[in-house]
């Protein structure tokens, strides 16, 4: 009882020492600080339209650590050390999507007219391939089937000459998914012009230099895109560089194309920091473009960003106006996207729309290639302002249609005739691909139920056409547009598709598998990937086999995984599961287990286990071609008459021999899906020593 108060005593000593030496400083000295501060900010006046810094400034020294405390190293009863300090919050993924539904059905007695704009972007398809390629399902709304359709090039016939913009095409045959119904494919081609007969450029370089551009694949990404336009440049054409983060800078004045040294030095210094400004930058983009505007020429912004405008206007509409006001003056505006984790791809798609302008999305140097010297001259220079598309359809000949794609193009009927309804553009070499999914009048296929009182046109009479196709365009310094009317035939139906139509349907399908798959008619992976395999034709920039590759990485991510290896070692944080596919026994580093699979209903089975699989048990198998890549480092595939096929990307030696192939498998942590996709690495003989740094992917699809 007596120790107590012994015990307080200390205790109480002991804090009082601890306050002692760390005594607040005096009034004086904490003015000292911000005095100084404020005597140095004095010196850097910010203008509104100063340029930004393009380095960033030196932080001032970390004041010393305070001295240690002999007290402190004294662990007291009672008194707790203090908690670690909290993880930083995981990173939140703010991307914006604009919603839209499926495009319905229509009954073609109540509404037998379609009016849309036409497309040009390609943004959709290049964001989703980079979601897919990193093990992402990406969302329904990002995913727009005009722009994935409109992604490739599908050789339509251009124009023979010049004094029409485009040339139109028209196809008709069964829909591959059923073929009870039909696609009916629309193609324009806008005509082709050589790099060296382009009109004068007046481009203004608008980027994006907040903090949120910091990341590899965003400013440094977006630096080494436009460095690869600016050799096509020349001395006719105008460069202006204009940056934005807190505050709007002209880093670069209106500059002749040919001064590639100079352009080229204003891109490499440009750095990032603080918060985005969208809307002042874009006003002293536009002010730019005015000051060297170039009449009869192409006068272009094109605004490079994640979109992620948080200062200055943010308000959308406000945006919209003054790109449409600025529109109207003869200059347009083009959006290049970047980044992940808060990109806004509805901001960005959204402005190049109301600048007459096209929306891309770059993920890699070969992606800017494409957009920004392969189609230098579709980005650049308009041959067709507002183009417009109307189809009536036959109630005689078609009892249903439905447009793939263009939801967020729809245009109403009577804007069809209106000329200052604003419409997509068109540009030089441009395609562009519409698909209408046709129920023939007569068929079984109708999904619309019959009405009790609706009266339901009889094949014949007029069932010679099929419908009546009409285009309203404007040549770019026009102010009334010129109509196309074009009758389609029933009797133009084919039974011999084009490798166009079947490879465009096969895309069409892959973006509705995508949304969910509801649209068409359950026409599933194998069946897509199989249609774009026969349809692939040349393929010279290896687009539409990245694009095959793709489904399978799609499939992957969108069928639920039932089938699982049954085993007796559970892997390091994954659960053992029973599933369609069983290994027998509790096997063992280097054991080999035969895998023996009944009846799966899903698609794929990853690996699951520290095990050995003898996936071609009792199988007559053919062994895949193996390419070596390094000592004991083999990639390929083996199938076998089961359907079942082993794919292994970098790893050690696969054994094969006869019937069988055997794979010694053992679990690592590095697992990005385990529901999916299973990251391991083989332990055979061959490479058990560097197991760990040899990385492979085995998916295992029935």
């Amino acid at each position: 009882m007596l120790r107590t108060p012994r015990t307080c005593l200390s205790l109480l000593a002991a804090a009082t020492l601890v306050a002692c030496s760390s005594a607040p400083p005096s009034p004086s000295a904490r003015n000292e600080v911000p005095a100084a501060e404020a005597a140095k900010l004095a010196t850097y006046p910010v203008q509104r339209d100063q340029a930004i810094p393009l380095t960033a400034p030196v932080a001032p020294p970390a004041p010393p650590a305070p001295a240690p405390q002999r007290a402190a190293r004294v662990a007291m009863p009672g008194i707790m050390p203090p908690p670690p300090p909290a993880p930083p919050p995981p990173a939140v993924d703010t991307e914006r999507y604009a919603r839209h539904d499926d495009n319905p059905v229509q009954r073609t007695a109540e509404q037998p007219v379609s009016t849309f704009s036409i497309d040009v972007d390609t943004g959709s398809y290049s964001n989703v391939r980079r979601m897919v390629q990193q093990g992402q399902r990406p969302p329904a709304d990002a995913v727009r089937t005009e722009e994935f359709i409109n992604y490739f090039d599908y050789h339509l016939p251009a124009p023979a000459s010049r004094h029409t913009p485009f040339k139109v095409t028209t196809e008709l045959a069964a829909a591959p998914w059923n073929a009870q119904r039909q696609v009916l494919m629309i193609g324009i081609k806008g005509y082709e012009l050589p790099k060296r007969d382009l009109p004068p450029s007046n481009l203004v370089f608008l980027i994006d230099t907040s903090g949120s551009m910091e990341a590899p694949d965003k400013l440094p990404l977006l630096k080494r895109s436009l460095a690869l336009l600016v050799p096509q440049l020349r001395a006719q054409d105008r460069v202006s560089i204009v940056v934005y983060a807190g505050s709007a800078g002209l880093v670069l004045p209106p500059t002749p194309g040919n001064q590639h040294d100079t352009i080229l030095a204003a891109l490499d210094r440009l750095e990032a920091g603080g918060s985005t400004n969208g809307g002042d930058g874009i006003r002293l983009a536009y002010a730019m473009a005015r000051q060297a505007f170039i009449a009869g020429g192409s006068n272009r912004v094109l605004l490079a960003t994640d979109g992620d405008f948080n200062v200055g206007t943010v308000d959308q509409r406000a945006l919209e106006t003054l790109v449409g006001d600025a529109r109207k003056s003869g200059v347009a505006l083009s959006t290049l996207g970047f980044g992940q984790g808060n990109y806004n791809d509805a901001l960005a798609e959204r402005l190049a729309d109301v600048g007459d302008g096209q929306h891309a999305y770059i993920d890699s140097e070969k992606e800017a290639r494409k957009v920004l010297v392969q189609q230098m001259q579709g980005t650049l220079l308009t041959i067709a302002r507002d183009v417009k598309i109307q189809v009536e359809f036959n109630p005689a000949a078609v009892a249903e249609y439905r447009l793939i794609g263009y939801e967020n193009r729809l245009l109403r009927r009577e804007d069809f005739t209106n000329d200052r309804v604003d419409a997509g553009d068109i540009g030089v070499g441009h395609e562009v691909v519409a698909l209408y999914e046709l129920t023939p009048a007569g068929s079984n296929a109708a999904r619309l139920p019959p009405l009790r009182y609706g009266a339901t046109p009889a094949p014949g009479g007029r069932a010679r056409e099929l419908a009546d196709l009409r285009l309203r365009y404007k040549l770019p310094e026009a102010m009334q547009s010129t109509l196309i009317d074009t009758p389609i035939l029933a009797t133009s139906a084919t039974t011999r598709p084009s490798s166009a139509l079947r490879f465009a349907s096969a895309v069409a399908g892959y973006a509705n598998l995508l949304r969910g798959g509801s649209g068409l008619d359950g026409w599933d992976w194998e069946q897509v990937r199989a249609t774009a395999n026969a349809a692939r034709g040349k393929d010279p920039d290896g687009l539409r086999g990245e694009f095959i590759a793709l489904i399978d990485q799609a499939q992957a991510l969108t069928v639920p995984t039932a089938a699982m290896l049954q085993t007796g070692r559970d892997c390091p944080h994954r659960p053992v599961r029973q599933g369609a596919c069983t290994t027998p026994g509790r096997p063992e580093a280097g054991s080999v287990n035969r895998l023996s699979c009944q009846h799966a209903p899903t698609r794929h089975a990853p690996v699951s286990a520290l095990q050995s699989v003898d996936a071609l048990a009792d199988a007559d198998a053919a062994a895949g071609d193996f390419r070596t890549r390094g000592p004991g480092v083999s990639e390929g595939q083996v199938q076998t008459n089961l359907g079942v096929s082993l794919r292994v990307v970098d790893a050690c030696t696969i054994q094969h021999a006869g019937n069988t192939a055997s794979l010694q498998v053992h679990c690592s942590p590095r697992v990005a899906r385990p529901a999916v996709l299973v990251h391991t690495a083989l332990a055979s003989p061959a490479c058990k020593a560097r197991a760990d740094e040899a990385p492979m992917r085995v998916d295992v699809i029935f």
